[in-house]
């Protein structure tokens, strides 16, 4: 057993007696992130904490480290920066998944609060970011051949010169005036204490996690220690982790699932955590050795995003060892039934679904690793936290608990919930009164498992009918030509909106339109959520962790809709057409008319009336 529960748990009845045993302060003597680290280095120095694979070669001896260096270089690094910054310094970072990584972000958690960046973000947005939170250091990785993360870093230290910007760079990477070097500036600093006292605990600010897609500026949320500990204490007894456990990550390290379940987690309890390259399974090569990976570091527990999932199932095992697992994950977002059936069919092992949240320290439930693997259930909330699935009235606001099966939105309340945002003005109708409205449609059997019902903001509501998209993506994930499937809604004059799908290609598969219809049509129980419209496109787009993009899909779906009303009715080339996400509405749609055509306005505005966007019109 791991060394905070002496029993599994594997119901709600076992969670809650759990509780009952005694209070969450007594089993988790940690006030701060980095007390989690002084206690799992006295437990086990020795053992190996991170290992960094870089290629996935046979032969490759990938840099490796022990509990007692990871504490070190945490030390060190918390010391740097507070020498750079002063006291509860802020520091941002736009890494890899390097061992510095690691270092940067707990090192910064004990000095002060760390901003992890996705560095995929543009310039503006990430100086936004780093401005709005108070961070004064931003390490960033240096000159890459692939990656342009460094001329970005150096953009943003162009928008706030005042920044301190550290580099991380191989030993021969020249000298730069315009940064610091980390590694040699890391070996200046003492690595067996802190030279500034205390540490942060308890309800001080951890970490400040931007949450949103890859366009528009992201919400900060805020994340303490004591979110964070208890969040990683979840993750430890509902996925039974225990020392000399060994997990895959190829999550980012700057989103929840790569930091906490798959990172504070398995360091709480003295497990090693496995570093799929830099780049994580945007790295094909990772994807492609994945299964002799598992062999090699005698993995115990597996798995990723749905998508990821999926392209590990069409990675042949050619014999690889899969004795060592223990059971496989699946989190980020909801898990297409197809999905589940060929990992399991694939590996004989149970995949089990986490639901997690950045909003609630980026694990809010967990299908127990040693009970019954329930097929489209996230499972049980975590210990010490409360769960409520409330009716939605119909001017939007929650009304009372709903009974099991009844489908409401789910909240969630207790010691993982954040704060709020940092911007306070983004908190409405999120947070209210230590409650998190989490947007999720929701409901729970009688045992108190619990069960996504899609997004409150992706329900597709056709004339009245609210249609889950989830069910859609569900059975046109299992067309043979079909490799991704994402449902979305179209604005419809009449319907308000209406269900299309769009879909991505197996490598040489091809497929009519008639062909899917009539394969929606054979499979979709509901008339109403049998999609209007099918999109071929090469790729689903994902955020950095391989969600599906909604936005940008409806977005897009919207686009394609005015689009084609003002070809049919007044002829190609007509007029350019944008749409994007926002506004009162929920939808923009800008269409841009030459000066001559400026009599069609009238006509257009009348036409585009009755659908529920916000409509303007230029004439350029």
């Amino acid at each position: 057993m791991n060394a905070f529960t002496s029993q599994p748990l594997r119901t709600l009845e076992d969670i809650v007696h759990f509780e009952q045993e005694m209070p969450l302060e007594q089993r988790v003597s940690a006030r701060s992130v980095f007390d989690l680290f002084v206690a799992s280095a006295q437990r086990y120095p020795e053992r190996i904490a991170l290992t960094l694979v870089m290629t996935g070669d046979d032969d490759e001896q990938p840099r490796r480290v022990t509990y007692r260096e990871l504490l070190g270089l945490i030390r060190r690094a918390a010391n740097l920066f507070h020498h750079l910054a002063g006291p509860r310094p802020g520091v941002a970072y736009m890494l890899p998944s390097l061992i510095e990584t690691h270092a940067t972000l707990w090192g910064a958690e004990t000095a002060g609060f760390a901003v992890p960046i996705n560095f995929l973000l543009q310039a503006e947005h990430v100086a936004d970011l780093i401005q709005a939170s108070g961070a004064s250091v931003l390490v960033a990785l240096g000159p890459h051949p692939q990656l342009d993360i460094w001329e970005k870093a150096l953009q943003v230290k162009a928008l706030l010169p005042q920044l301190q910007l550290i580099r991380v760079s191989p030993p021969s990477t020249p000298v730069s005036d315009a940064a610091l070097d980390f590694l040699p500036a890391l070996m200046l600093q003492p690595d067996d204490h802190l030279v500034f006292g205390q540490a942060g605990c308890d309800d001080d600010v951890a970490a400040y996690f931007h949450t949103g897609g890859t366009t528009g500026v992201p919400k900060l949320v805020q994340h303490s220690h004591r979110n964070q500990i208890t969040a990683a204490f979840g993750g430890v007894v509902l996925m039974h982790m225990e020392a000399g456990n060994v997990g895959l990550n190829g999550f980012p390290l700057f989103h929840v699932a790569g930091t906490i379940i798959n990172g504070l987690s398995p360091f709480m309890c003295g497990a090693e955590v496995v570093m799929l390259s830099p780049a994580g399974f945007r790295n094909p090569a990772m994807v492609r050795r994945y299964w002799k990976l598992v062999q090699r570091y005698r993995a115990t527990r597996i798995g990723g995003v749905p998508t990821v999932v999926g392209a590990l199932c069409d990675v042949p095992l050619d014999g690889a060892d899969l004795s060592s697992v223990q059971t496989g994950g699946c989190g980020a977002a909801s898990v297409p039934r197809a999905v589940v059936e060929r990992f399991e069919e694939h590996t004989g092992r149970p995949l089990h679904e986490v639901l997690g949240m950045t909003e609630t320290a980026g694990i809010t439930c967990i299908d127990p690793a040693l009970g019954q693997r329930t097929l489209g259930s996230v499972g049980f909330r975590l210990p010490y936290t409360q769960l409520v699935i409330r009716r939605l009235k119909a001017d939007g606001s929650l009304g009372d608990a709903c009974a099991p099966q009844e489908i409401g939105v789910l909240t969630v309340s207790g010691p993982t919930v954040s704060r709020g945002y940092l911007n306070p003005e983004q908190n409405k109708g999120v947070f209210v009164d230590g409650m998190l409205n989490s947007g999720d449609l929701a409901y729970t059997d009688a045992e108190g498992r619990v069960y996504i019902a899609g997004r409150a903001k992706d329900l597709i509501i056709r004339s009245g009918h609210n249609i889950d998209p989830l069910m859609i993506e569900g059975v046109m994930s299992k067309h043979p030509a079909v490799t991704m499937a994402a449902a979305v809604s179209q604005p419809d004059s009449y319907a308000g909106e209406l269900p299309v799908c769009y879909v991505s290609l197996r490598e040489g598969a091809v497929v009519t339109q008639a062909e899917l219809h009539a394969y929606a049509q054979e499979h979709i129980a509901e008339r109403p959520a049998w999609p209007k419209h099918f999109y071929v496109i090469p790729a689903i787009p994902l955020t950095g962790v391989g969600k599906i993009f909604k936005p940008q899909l409806r977005a897009d779906a919207t686009q394609r809709l005015v689009q084609q009303m003002i070809e049919e009715k007044w002829g190609t080339g007509v007029a350019r057409v944008e749409a994007s996400e926002g506004g009162k509405r929920g939808m923009r749609v800008h269409v841009t008319l030459p000066p001559n055509l400026g009599h069609l306005r009238p006509q257009l505005e009348a036409v585009l009336a009755d659908y529920l966007f916000e409509l303007t019109i230029v004439l350029v």
